[in-house]
Parts: structure tokens; C-alpha cells; sequence
């Protein structure tokens, strides 16, 4: 695979995990026979959390394979979270291993490891795992008479890739477990390629554009490279999208008409 595409995919991937990481938490909560799972509101599963009785210290958190959790849980989700929570610490293992200038850097640029004395790095969660990991992939620090990183191999490019593709595949595959897919009879608006829907709950949540980065619709890529708009940030146009393939009017003369106004 290309060195740039291999990059740009893999830290769209890692991007795609931070984004998507505080539903998938939500998830954990909210049963799969629930009749809106998972939770649109993301920050649900705050208010249940118990009321701190002092600062809460970083040194005192433990990885989330590690806490406790209240049952009733959605097993789907939680081993979601674990698997790849764990997958994202691992290659920042990997990374930093053969990254990482450990005389030069300071603890707002290092990768602890895990040793007997404690957690390491592990203690900041999958969010920080993953800006390590981007940081080490775009080769960030890596310039200069004196750089703090070494540039990542080929080798641990590739691991990267997969691992972040792995790990955004299963984000999303938990998060849209119960979606059904439909083919729209209207063809995208800006390339005239083959659209899909999928909706849970009876609801349309996303629809993607067969038509790729050829596509010219101001959108980003999904992992399967479609053009795909999220119901989370399409507003108006999703929500024509979805009138327009019930209603049986034109779609692409409805958006037209939307784009232009």
C-alpha cells in the first residue's frame, strides 16, 4: 500500500475511535433491547457516575478493563471498549519501542509502560493511546538537529494501519450492531452514484455515496472509502435525504434546491 495512503487511512481511523469513544462509554449502560440504543446523548452515563469525594488524581486511575462496573452492563459494548482499549495500548507499546528518544523527552511527550510498579501511561486511557500513536504515525517531532522521536518504520507503519482499522472497525461494528441498510432509488446528488441508508429504531442514521473519493459531495470518507453522511452532523440534509426516498420526490433536485439557497 502507499506510504501516504497508508498513513492518511490509519489516522483517519484513530480519529474515527476518539470521535465515536464516548458513545461506545454510553453504550456500556444502555441495553442492546432498549428502543434507541445506542444512547444519541452521549453523556448519559456521567450522571451515574458516583460523586467524587476529592480531586481524582491520574495516578490513582486504572485502565478500563480494570474498574469496576455496575451491572446491569451491555456485554456487546463493554468488551468492545476493552478489546480496544487494550489494542490502542499495545501499539503505543509498539510505537514508542521503537520511537522514542527516552533521554530527551519529557512526561507531556513520553509513553510510559506498564511495569510491576504500575499502569505507566495506560493510566491516561485510549484517547491519549491514540494521539501518541497519530503523533508517531505523521512522524510529528521527528525533524530538527535534535528530534525527540525517530521516524516510524515501515514495518510499524503497517502494524499501525492494521491495528487502527481493526480497532475503528469495531467501534463502529458495536455501534451499529442492530442497523439495517436499504438502497435509495435516488442517486447522489453530486456524482449520480448508488446511495444506501441505514437505519436503527426505525430511524435513519447515516447514508453513504457508492461513488468515493471521486465523489465531490462535502463529506468525509468512511473506512470503506464512501462518502457518508453521519445523522450526528447532517442536520437538514440527511434529513431530506431520508423524506426524499419515503416521499418518492426527487432527491437530487431537493438537495439542489437546498445547496443553492
Amino acid at each position: 500500500m502507499n506510504h501516504t495512503r497508508a498513513t492518511d487511512q490509519t489516522v483517519a481511523a484513530l480519529r474515527l475511535v476518539r470521535d465515536k469513544w464516548g458513545a461506545l462509554l454510553a453504550a456500556v449502560e444502555a441495553p442492546p433491547t432498549a428502543a434507541d440504543w445506542p444512547p444519541r446523548e452521549t453523556t448519559g452515563f456521567l450522571d451515574k457516575l458516583p460523586a467524587a469525594e476529592g480531586p481524582l488524581l491520574v495516578e490513582d486511575r486504572e485502565p478500563y478493563a480494570l474498574r469496576a462496573h455496575p451491572a446491569p452492563l451491555n456485554l456487546t459494548a463493554h468488551d468492545a471498549v476493552v478489546a480496544v482499549e487494550n489494542m490502542l495500548f499495545d501499539l503505543a507499546d509498539t510505537c514508542a519501542a521503537v520511537t522514542q528518544q527516552h533521554t530527551r523527552l519529557d512526561e507531556l511527550h513520553r509513553w510510559n509502560y506498564r511495569t510491576h510498579h504500575g499502569h505507566g501511561s495506560r493510566t491516561q486511557g485510549a484517547h491519549w493511546a491514540s494521539v501518541y500513536v497519530e503523533g508517531r504515525v505523521l512522524g510529528e517531532q521527528t525533524d530538527g538537529p535534535d528530534p525527540l522521536f525517530a521516524p516510524l518504520p515501515g514495518w510499524a507503519l503497517h502494524e499501525a494501519h492494521r491495528v487502527a482499522r481493526q480497532c475503528a472497525d469495531r467501534v463502529l461494528r458495536t455501534l451499529r450492531h442492530d442497523e439495517r441498510s436499504a438502497s435509495s432509488r435516488y442517486p447522489c446528488p453530486w456524482c449520480a452514484s448508488p446511495l444506501t441508508s441505514y437505519s436503527a429504531s426505525g430511524d435513519v442514521q447515516r447514508i453513504t455515496c457508492s461513488g468515493g473519493p471521486s465523489c465531490s459531495a462535502p463529506v468525509p470518507l468512511d473506512l470503506d472509502g464512501h462518502r457518508v453522511w453521519e445523522r450526528s452532523d447532517m442536520g437538514p440534509l440527511l434529513a431530506l435525504f431520508a423524506a426524499a426516498m419515503e416521499s418518492g420526490e426527487s432527491a437530487t433536485e431537493q438537495t439542489c434546491a437546498v445547496i443553492g439557497s
